[in-house]
């Protein structure tokens, strides 16, 4: 019998140590929890900074950089286009100022469509689908691809103002 209640007395106080230290890692967890909550700086993974104001993408194969405005769902983008220009004994390029507008239709925070305003050829008829991908200080990465084409690029956008 005193065997019996020395168990019973053990469980009892095997229960108790247990909901206390339950009780004791449940706060412990919570407050790491809210913690690690607390330190996350809200602005570098928010891509709501970069819907409206001015950025650029570096120049690229055949291209300049490219100045682009964002204001309400316009997005103007300004760029040179290069051109090579051969004759007999000499080969020139020849740089072409272009302003291109388009539409921008945001449909989540990680993804938006580009339509142009005023297209000049088939190929400009198509929607850009853009995907951003990677979120820094100033900057994003995005995979493009126009229309239900093959075509697909990558790149970056930096914020400039």
């Amino acid at each position: 019998m005193i065997k019996t209640e020395k168990k019973i007395e053990k469980k009892e106080v095997s229960k108790f140590i247990f909901k206390r230290n339950k009780g004791i890692l449940l706060s412990l967890f919570s407050c790491l929890f809210f913690l690690i909550l607390a330190s996350c700086k809200a602005e570098k993974g928010d891509p709501d900074r970069f819907k409206q104001g001015v950025f650029e993408i570096p120049a690229g194969d055949g291209y300049s950089k490219t100045k682009i405005t964002r204001i309400d769902s316009l997005q103007i983008e300004e760029y040179d286009k290069i051109v090579s220009i051969s004759t007999d004994s000499l080969t020139t390029e020849k740089r072409i100022k272009h302003i291109d507008t388009l539409y921008i239709k945001w449909k989540s925070n990680f993804f938006y469509s580009l339509k142009m305003k005023s297209p000049k050829k088939q190929l400009d008829k198509d929607a850009i689908y853009v995907q951003i991908t990677k979120i820094k200080d100033s900057s994003y990465d995005f995979s493009a691809k126009i229309g239900f084409s093959k075509f697909l690029t990558d790149g970056t956008i930096y914020k400039i103002k």
